[in-house]
């Protein structure tokens, strides 16, 4: 460890907040309809897509009805990227001549890529054709990231209501933030990542001489277009297996900081978006910060524990100061620790390392930050929803505290708010921990490991708490392309993103329909350092809900595993 690179994580985690703040007041205007700088060129497409579609974007959903839609505009995109990569070997744009894909890895990488998971059970490089990769996969890293930001607007709209019904429009709210926010942010990234040296083409590949006279073929794709909204709509699924450590997605130490702001900003941007059009911007300050000391925390954690030499080469008697495997050696353990820290407190496959080459207590703490719930900052907007569901719970345990009816930005948070909120949060450890214990088990299962024991198990509980999770990073170590992790990968995927998000629009619809009061001297404050430190308090403890039970799943494993073999006996 040293200044240097402690430095170096500050700076990655400030310009990404930062930065942050400025596009969260633009998206939050997008959101609102207001009158932006891009409207006289992009106003006339708006207006085309509204005609074409039959959507009249004044009028507002009631949130049964703005959920119905998301569901059903996520069932279609499932169902079309589902044929492409099943038809892929029969489509244009195939200049490597690769064959659709299986049904179930045709399953998972479709539900992966609609739920802004990015899971990646292929390699990119050698299973995805240039109009897979660029019609199918690129078009739902807008389209999903588009979706969660929808459900912050949502969400932002019921706060200010008095006694509303509506919650806004999802078709105007995707429509709107796709076009004004996600598409010129991803057109300019792109370029600037051409600049520097990402390649973009439709080559199939470049032929490369060799030292010893010999010819290497290396594969070519429209590389710069997609990794800029990968990175930009907080997704994953890159077009090289190994995502942001390739060379050519990350060729160097500027790309690899500019990807790594910009895999968070529009995350916190949704977090400042949602507190200038909930009115609430004291609030949303404390719900940042919050998020910045548990990510932050998160780094420091990953640094240090990968800046101490490896157990077993201290046992060997070799000398090194730090554990080098598995990193970037481009860019050193500083950006790796904030790489994996910003890639699990988010929703996103990209890596610069694989963390199964962690430490123990860098994989733990990897682990555990997807274990809270997809909030630092999480998926844009879909972060933030889950985050104004852990502060409803924040405010309902000091409500208890003090004897009155918990208040949230100005409304009542009664019974229903939080038996949805707890649906919200509690489909996840189920998710995470259920499908682990049954794959633990199963020799099915068990085939896709190439470790065993502890770290086979770690690998099980990290493939399902990042399905879960919406995040898609890889803990390594498990063969997940096979029926079993394709299909059980997939539903967990489903789990994680749609029932959490189903809840958050139901509580929506509630708070909307609620009167908007005025603060009250028996209301907690909810922008002081105090309601800071109990949500805190409260995700950790939430987070511990899958941490913790996780730690026993290793015994009742090897348990019922002697209860199998008993029986063959």
């Amino acid at each position: 460890m040293n200044w240097q690179g402690w430095a170096e994580i500050a700076l990655t985690l400030s310009a990404a907040i930062g930065l942050g703040w400025p596009l969260g007041v633009y998206m939050s205007r997008v959101w609102n309809g207001e009158r932006t700088w891009l409207d006289p060129v992009l106003k006339p497409v708006e207006r085309l897509v509204y005609a074409g579609c039959g959507v009249d974007p004044a009028k507002s959903q009631t949130w049964l009805g703005y959920a119905a839609a998301l569901l059903a505009f996520n069932a279609a995109g499932f169902v079309i990227l589902y044929a492409i990569l099943r038809l892929q070997g029969v489509l244009p744009l195939n200049p490597q001549g690769f064959a659709g894909l299986s049904p179930d890895l045709a399953f998972n990488t479709a539900v992966s890529f609609v739920t802004n998971t990015n899971w990646q059970s292929y390699g990119g490089e050698t299973t995805m054709s240039a109009l897979s990769q660029m019609i199918g996969l690129t078009t739902q890293n807008f389209l999903s990231a588009a979706t969660g930001a929808t459900i912050a607007a949502a969400l932002a709209r019921a706060f200010i209501s008095h006694r509303g019904e509506g919650v806004g429009n999802f078709w105007a709210d995707l429509t709107r933030t796709t076009l004004y926010v996600l598409l010129p942010l991803a057109i300019v990234f792109a370029l600037v990542l051409v600049a520097l040296g990402v390649p973009q083409t439709l080559a199939a590949s470049v032929t490369a001489h060799t030292l010893d006279g010999g010819e290497q073929q290396i594969s070519l794709f429209a590389t710069a277009s997609q990794l800029s909204i990968k990175m930009l709509g907080i997704n994953g699924g890159g077009v090289f297996n190994v995502n942001s450590a390739h060379p050519f997605e990350n060729p160097s130490p500027i790309t690899n900081f500019l990807t790594a702001v910009s895999i968070n900003v529009l995350g916190w941007g949704a977090f400042f978006a949602f507190g200038r059009s909930a009115l609430a911007r004291k609030d949303i300050r404390a719900l940042v910060a919050a998020a910045a000391i548990l990510l932050s925390a998160g780094a420091s954690a990953i640094y240090w524990s990968e800046t101490q030499a490896a157990p077993s080469l201290v046992a060997a008697h070799v000398e090194a100061s730090q554990n080098m495997e598995g990193k970037e050696v481009r860019f050193g353990a500083p950006s790796s620790a904030v790489w994996a820290a910003s890639t699990t407190g988010a929703s996103n496959g990209s890596v610069n390392a694989m963390h199964a080459s962690f430490m123990p207590v860098g994989g733990m703490v990897a682990m555990f930050l997807m274990m809270l719930g997809e909030i630092l900052p999480g998926g844009i907007g879909s972060g933030l929803a889950v985050m104004v569901v852990m502060a409803l719970l924040a405010v309902f345990v000091a409500g208890l505290m003090v004897g009155r009816t918990p208040e949230y930005m100005g409304k009542k948070v009664e019974a229903r708010e939080i038996k949805l909120a707890m649906l919200a949060v509690l489909v996840i450890p189920l998710s995470m921990l259920g499908f682990a214990a049954v794959a633990a088990v199963l020799p099915v299962a068990l085939k896709g490991l190439l470790n065993h024991g502890p770290h086979g198990l770690s690998e099980i509980l990290y493939a399902y708490a990042s399905a879960t999770a919406n995040n898609g990073s890889a803990f390594a170590g498990l063969t997940a392309n096979s029926p079993w992790w394709n299909t059980t990968l997939g539903i967990a995927m489903l789990l994680g993103r749609f029932p959490p998000a189903i809840a958050i629009l139901a509580i929506a619809g509630s708070m909307a329909a609620k009167p908007k009061l005025a603060p009250t001297a028996g209301a907690m404050p909810t922008d002081t350092g105090q309601f800071v430190g109990l949500l805190v308090g409260v995700i950790l403890i939430l987070g511990g809900l899958q941490f913790f039970p996780a730690l026993a799943l290793g015994p009742i494993v090897e348990h019922f595993q002697v209860l199998q073999t008993m029986a063959r006996l």
